[in-house]
């Protein structure tokens, strides 16, 4: 019996020892993660304390609530680099023009000063939301495209007359390359620049119009309310098959600003509203972000696609789509080989181009996937 106890105490000491030394490498490994901590604590950038914005923004903490609530870091920095310039820009009282060359856009080709009509957000909004409805108008009537530099420059001379038309311009133009945050100005400067294409801007408006209507006929008894579960599966999924699980309920947290709590019902009409500044509420501004992250990743996909290609030609880019979005239809990838050639269809003879620009190209056009992807199926 005493052999068998002093087995069991010699088992019971190396145990122990074991167990010390574990303890022994977990503390020292638990002082060395202590210490790159501290090391990382020190030189991280800290978040920033975007609630001291409120101490210098005109209104004080209730604007900046109002501005702020919902955006993340990066639209915050937009956000408080439109007040900054819009308010410098409302102590500028003329503006230089940029010269008459030839690289100078059409709608800014002035040489000397120009004064600054000091608009509001609210008119030039207003502004530009007219120059879109006469643009769409008289290209319906007259059954072609025109360019918006030149209609632009063609309204402000139509309203105000040649002398006073860059002023209107040079104006409108400010005012939209300082506020970034504000859909009508940035969407409309950014084709106006050329930074998008102009059927990227109809498209979203398209997929809002579209998204209306769909709400509308699921609310048979024209209450002007939904629940949240008749927008999620009846709504949302029938209006966009293709969008995955968690942006389908992104757009579902998005519309429950509009919800009362006591019944679960949405105000569906009310996710549509704008206010005097044409900002959007949450639920369509998520609506057109996921927009430009779908397509996003549908390009990531067809540059994956393309492998090691540097340039391509017309077949490759086919062929990737194609790979990539198995539904695609002949007249869709027609169009996408358009954009990302920058040609007519009734060109078929395109030469190869770099891959790069390619997908600069498709990106900034309205490119959308058609069918479900083939790695989800």
């Amino acid at each position: 019996q005493m052999k068998t106890l002093r087995g069991d105490f010699d088992q019971l000491r190396e145990e122990h020892e074991t167990l010390l030394e574990i303890h022994r490498e977990t503390a020292e490994e638990r002082g060395s993660f202590f210490a790159d901590l501290q090391q990382a604590q020190r030189s991280r950038t800290p978040r920033p304390d975007w609630a001291k914005c409120s101490e210098v923004i005109p209104g004080g903490a209730a604007r900046w609530g109002c501005l702020a609530e919902g955006k993340s870091s990066e639209q915050l920095v937009d956000v408080l680099l439109e007040e900054i310039g819009t308010g410098v820009l409302k102590e500028t009282s003329v503006f230089h023009g940029w010269g008459k060359g030839d690289t100078v856009p059409v709608y800014l080709r002035h040489e000397g000063e120009v004064q600054n009509k000091k608009l509001t957000k609210k008119d030039v909004v207003n502004i530009l939301k007219d120059i879109w409805k006469e643009k769409i108008a008289l290209e319906q009537q007259a059954g072609k495209r025109f360019s918006l530099p030149e209609f632009f420059l063609s309204y402000l001379q139509k309203k105000h007359g040649d002398a006073s038309a860059m002023e209107w311009s040079y104006t409108l133009y400010e005012n939209m390359r300082l506020c970034p945050a504000n859909h009508v100005m940035s969407s409309f400067y950014r084709t106006l620049t050329g930074k998008v294409a102009e059927e990227q801007y109809h498209a979203q408006n398209q997929l809002v119009s579209n998204l209306q209507k769909q709400l509308a006929a699921c609310d048979s008894p024209g209450s002007g309310t939904l629940t949240s579960e008749q927008l999620r599966q009846m709504a949302l999924r029938e209006a966009f098959p293709l969008k995955r699980r968690e942006s389908i309920q992104e757009l579902v947290d998005a519309s429950r600003c509009r919800l009362d709590s006591t019944e679960d019902l949405i105000d569906y009409k009310a996710l549509f509203k704008e206010d005097e500044e044409g900002n959007p509420e949450p639920f369509v501004a998520k609506i057109r972000s996921q927009y430009v992250s779908e397509k996003r990743e549908y390009l990531r996909e067809l540059k994956h696609s393309l492998g090691d290609l540097r340039e391509l030609n017309a077949d490759d880019l086919k062929a990737a789509f194609s790979r990539i979005d198995p539904a695609i239809d002949d007249q869709t990838l027609d169009a996408y080989v358009g954009l990302a050639y920058q040609v007519r269809r009734e060109q078929p003879d395109q030469q190869a181009v770099p891959v790069d620009t390619a997908l600069e190209r498709l990106l900034a056009g309205d490119v959308r996937r058609v069918g479900p992807s083939p790695r989800k199926q």
